[in-house]
């Protein structure tokens, strides 16, 4: 679905990606872990053109999408779920989902399988997001990001602060996603969280992948864990 050749982002003066070789299989939820400033937002950001790449490829479903738009990007089917959730707090719940969906007004039917794993929103349909708890605001930005059938769904960490509910709510999502085939990149910390969807998982290190392979196999191997994140994965929560 996404393939990442050789890819490099200079931020500034800053060279954040280094070198970058990815490829998410269709269908599959891919892991993204390293340590922190390893450049793991870097990455969603320059797949979603938000930074573009000073160097490789990156081809999505058949298209180089190197140096294209971040709309047209979002046009030809990914989504991105930042970690700031990017959510407009003057607006309600439903305006930020009217704004996400491609024909003015959300799918009703999409919605309420939207609403099965977030009642919440439902709930506070027309209040302002900005007065939602951090769980909800959460919720939300998941919700705009899927509101439309997506190719490709790019989250970065989003079960930080959230209750452990809400974190199943969200396997469950993501479980179905999986289950429409739809192509997640995933950003996170939470290994218990990662460890129950995760196909495959890479791991970075100052800009550049140093591991791929299929998550049960670095989920099992601990001396694997030690070299790759520097601690175990059941601590990396």
């Amino acid at each position: 679905m996404l393939s990442l050749t050789g890819v490099h982002t200079h931020i500034g003066q800053y060279h954040i990606l280094q070198g970058v070789d990815l490829v998410l299989p269709h269908g599959e939820l891919t892991v993204l872990l390293g340590r922190n400033g390893a450049g793991k937002t870097t990455t969603l950001r320059t797949i979603m053109g938000l930074w573009h790449a000073s160097r490789g490829a990156l081809v999505f479903d058949g298209s180089d999408i190197t140096q294209t738009a971040t709309a047209d990007i979002a046009c030809a089917g990914i989504a991105y779920v930042p970690e700031n959730m990017g959510i407009f707090s003057d607006l309600t719940v439903h305006e930020n989902l009217v704004l996400a969906a491609r024909d003015g007004e959300p799918d009703k039917a999409r919605l309420e399988w939207i609403f099965g794993f977030f009642p919440a929103l439902k709930k506070f349909w027309n209040q302002a997001a900005g007065t939602l708890s951090g769980g909800q605001k959460q919720m939300l930005a998941i919700a705009r990001a899927i509101v439309e059938p997506r190719k490709l769904l790019l989250v970065d960490e989003p079960t930080k602060g959230l209750a452990p509910a809400i974190i199943q709510s969200l396997i469950t999502a993501f479980r179905e996603l999986k289950a429409m085939e739809t192509t997640i990149l995933l950003v996170e910390q939470n290994f218990n969280f990662v460890r129950s969807l995760g196909d495959s998982v890479a791991v970075m290190d100052d800009g550049r992948i140093v591991h791929v392979g299929p998550m049960a196999e670095l989920s099992e191997n601990l001396d694997l864990q030690q070299k790759l994140l520097g601690l175990s994965l059941d601590t990396h929560q």
